[in-house]
């Protein structure tokens, strides 16, 4: 359970994403090395037409602070020609920052990282849609024709040096920037993952084998036919890492700056500096009720967590919609790129403003918390 300094943990690194929106200030906590490398594993059979090739990751557990393997898996496309673009780890300049994936028309940028079976760090070479139906290359898809018929050969030839790198910059990361096309897809309307990939993750996230320091950096389920088919008799383990596992490197550690006290680094949930979109927005962290031994006063802050927990999520879901109306009537009108350029500098102003609100709230919230018996209220310590 989540204790009253994680709650302060969440608000500092919330503030970062403020301060760096508005003066690029250094204030809060890292994770300053980067996953895994990428476990090396085969592509089982695409279980159905219309399904997609979703690589595996590493994601992050702030609970746990260890890394976990997400099993690449096949997923119906949400649209009939909508493709997947995978997200990836980034290095944003004093911290790992993961950028989420999407659907969307084109495939964009998604760090140059080499994820295999058609995504081989620009574009993307697995297949193409034609007349309503997708179409596979099985030169890098594992597709079984008995089954599915859409099927052509393109024999892809990567002139990238083939790693197991699993994100972009920093230390040893690879060193790759988007191309104009990757920002044209970047402006273009996206789907985010669905709800069959939330689940899938935190299927994941759930099982203790597909943690990096259980399995070191081979996970025993590396890929699954569906989502959340963990125990389906198609799952496929990894072969090997893809390189030698480091436990003490994956971990997050905090670098407070500014004279701000160093929070635990567990529960900090690093926002997107530059979110354009509230969907590119992670969910706020369920806040958990503080443990100062007055059960009453307790139970009454944690009914104030919950209310504007449930506020916050409902401003994230309203302001979405409307930024989906306003992409879905630019479209419409076929806008130039020029208004489209507004609208999308409109949008990352309004996604700022909601979170700059939120950590008010937050900050506002805090500073009502009932004190400990044992400990005197977080803020007001002094030397």
């Amino acid at each position: 359970m989540c204790s009253v300094p994680s709650i302060r943990s969440l608000l500092f690194v919330l503030l970062v994403v403020v301060a760096s929106a508005a003066s690029f200030a250094q204030i809060g906590m890292s994770i300053t090395i980067g996953p895994p490398a990428l476990p090396v594993y085969e592509q089982p059979f695409c279980p159905v037409e219309g399904y997609l090739w979703t690589p595996g990751y590493w994601a992050y557990d702030y609970d746990d602070g260890d890394y976990y393997w997400v099993p690449g898996t096949w997923v119906e496309a949400p649209e009939v020609g909508f493709l997947w673009t995978p997200g990836y780890w980034g290095w944003g300049g004093d911290r790992f920052i993961f950028h989420e994936g999407y659907w969307g028309p084109h495939v964009g940028f998604y760090g140059g990282i080499v994820y295999g079976f058609g995504y081989f760090g620009e574009g993307y070479e697995g297949g193409r849609w034609d007349n309503g139906r997708f179409f596979y290359n099985r030169s890098v898809n594992n597709v079984n024709v008995t089954n599915i018929h859409n099927v052509y050969n393109t024999t892809v030839i990567n002139n990238i040096t083939v790693n197991r790198v699993s994100y972009n910059g920093g230390n040893g990361g690879i060193n790759a920037q988007p191309r104009p096309e990757d920002e044209m897809a970047a402006r273009e309307r996206h789907v985010p993952p669905v709800a069959v990939q939330t689940q899938h993750v935190q299927a994941a996230r759930a099982n203790p084998q597909l943690r990096a320091s259980a399995n070191q950096g081979k996970p025993p389920v590396a890929a699954t036919p569906k989502p959340g088919a963990f125990n389906d008799r198609a799952v496929v383990a990894a072969k090997e890492a893809g390189a030698p596992y480091h436990p003490a490197a994956n971990r997050a550690t905090d670098q407070p700056h500014a004279n701000t006290p160093a929070p635990r680094p567990e529960n900090s949930v690093p926002r997107p500096p530059n979110a354009v979109h509230a969907k590119e927005l992670p969910p706020h962290p369920r806040p958990a009720p503080p443990n100062t031994g007055n059960p009453k006063l307790d139970q009454k802050y944690q009914q104030q967590q919950e209310k504007l927990y449930a506020k916050q999520e409902q401003d994230h879901q309203k302001l979405q919609q409307r930024q989906e109306q306003d992409h879905q009537r630019l479209a419409q009108r076929n806008a130039d790129e020029a208004r489209k350029q507004q609208l999308e500098q409109r949008h990352q102003q309004q996604t700022q403003q909601l979170e700059q609100r939120h950590v008010q709230q937050q900050q506002k919230l805090q500073d009502q918390q009932p004190a400990s018996r044992n400990q005197s209220r977080p803020g007001k310590e002094r030397p």
